[in-house]
């Protein structure tokens, strides 16, 4: 009938290997060299990343204010009536 799935075809100078999963390492050299190397990325695009964070945070504290002003009443406007 075929052969299996995955391998219906032969592609002359088509070299193909594979691994088990059980084979390979989940997590081959993470503590070593992926937790520094993230440090390192971090470190180097803060200086671009935050000062837009800060800005933001300004105007949002600034705008939560003003909000909070512009709908408290004010006495004066109040004082005629009886």
């Amino acid at each position: 009938m075929g052969s299996k799935f995955g391998n219906l075809e032969r592609l002359p100078y088509v070299i193909t290997y594979s691994l088990s999963p059980f084979e390979q390492g989940v997590f081959p050299h993470y503590f070593s060299n992926g937790i520094p190397n993230m440090l390192h990325h971090t470190q180097a695009s803060i200086l671009g990343v935050m000062p837009r964070f800060v800005v933001f945070y300004l105007v949002y504290i600034w705008g939560t204010q003003e909000l909070k002003n512009s709908k408290r009443n004010t006495p004066a406007a109040y004082e005629n009536n009886k």
